[in-house]
């Protein structure tokens, strides 16, 4: 019996070819291999593990992807290079899966291997509580990253190895630099979209190490239903129910995990510190950007801040309570700043203590 084969324009088998030839490279290439407890076995090419022992990536490892949220759950001590691992493999598989599909043409060698790249390096310019600290420094931390991606000669020289660019690598972590090409673009949606990476990463690995079932998803079938369509991710209809899943998985870690009344009150302290040291003018915005957590907790100690009572109350599980609560329109909220300098207004005429009381925003509530 004959077997029939699908029949190809010259283009589409010239691409169907450079696929598979990429597809190959892939898979032959990485030759190291790094054990994850959540993932298992995550791959690695040659250039990439250079590039994951990297000492920008390695100061990740010294940064708790969950901050002060082991305080709470005790088994939250991962750290962001746990996580970036994650996402670079969720991104690969997603990869892998994309490229296998004819349609997909979008795609070049130099730009795969940017975004394998960005894939590893889309946290490296996270700073400890860096999230928490995002509406009182100017740039997010992708500008950041971006920045020390630049400016690192060892990681320009690894991402050189890994036959890219510093500018597409850039260019996709930083989405507010000009996306240089329709498939930048792509890359984009994927590590930041709705179904990204980052997102299928941390909500099970924030389960999984604060010992809770809520954030846990089937990532093999999500990443197995998306396709691309006009230049875009998109999912296939059929699992459109994974998506809800993964909201209301959102929404049960922000409730339960992220936003719980005592995480909530350890991070606002270190924030109030932060802040207060800013004003004051004993600490630099820029200070904070290459820290680690040991180093974010040594610098406070050896400038003898002021607010260094509330750096080791944290330390010491020492946590406020929240005292009073109220409803705010979210345009009259004050800013961090102004905030600070009403707090410590009352803190002079009730007489206590300097950075003794703190306001925080939570959801919805002052």
């Amino acid at each position: 019996m004959a077997t029939l084969l699908p029949l190809y324009t010259p283009s589409q088998l010239a691409y169907y070819l450079a696929m598979t030839s990429l597809l190959n490279t892939l898979i032959t290439q990485e030759s190291h291999v790094v054990r994850d407890p959540l993932w298992k076995d995550i791959h690695l090419s040659d250039s990439l593990y250079q590039m994951y022992r990297s000492k920008a990536m390695q100061k990740l490892g010294r940064i708790k992807q969950l901050g002060p949220t082991f305080l709470l759950y005790p088994g939250a001590v991962h750290t962001r290079l746990n996580h970036s691992l994650g996402v670079y493999h969720i991104g690969r598989q997603i990869l892998l899966n994309l490229l296998k599909k004819i349609e997909n043409s979008l795609f070049s060698i130099e730009g795969v291997n940017a975004y394998l790249c960005a894939l590893l390096l889309h946290d490296i310019g996270h700073f400890p509580y860096a999230h928490s600290l995002k509406d009182v420094i100017a740039d997010d931390h992708e500008a950041i990253g971006a920045q020390i991606i630049e400016n690192d000669q060892e990681l320009r020289s690894l991402i050189k190895a890994c036959n890219t660019t510093t500018e597409l690598v850039c260019a996709i972590i930083d989405e507010a630099r000009p996306a240089v090409s329709e498939e930048i673009s792509l890359y984009r949606s994927i590590l930041s979209g709705a179904l990204d990476p980052d997102k299928l990463d941390y909500l099970n690995r924030d389960a999984f190490f604060c010992g809770v079932p809520y954030g846990m998803q089937d990532v093999s079938y999500i990443t197995g239903k998306l396709q691309v369509c006009d230049g875009r991710l998109a999912l296939e209809e059929e699992a459109i129910a994974s998506v809800e899943h993964l909201l209301f998985s959102k929404y049960l870690m922000y409730r339960n995990v992220y936003w719980h009344p005592r995480t909530r009150s350890a991070t606002a302290m270190i924030k109030k510190a932060v802040v207060g040291s800013l004003s004051d003018g004993h600490l630099r915005e820029d200070e904070l950007f290459n820290l680690d957590d040991e180093e974010f907790t040594h610098l406070a100690k050896e400038k003898r801040l002021a607010t260094l009572p509330l750096f080791e109350a944290v330390h010491n599980n020492q946590i406020y309570r929240c005292v009073y609560e109220e409803s705010w329109e979210a345009e009259k909220v004050p800013t961090p700043f102004e905030r600070h300098q009403r707090e410590e207004l009352l803190c002079s005429k009730y007489g206590l203590a300097p950075y003794s009381l703190m306001t925080f925003k939570g959801s919805g509530h002052l």
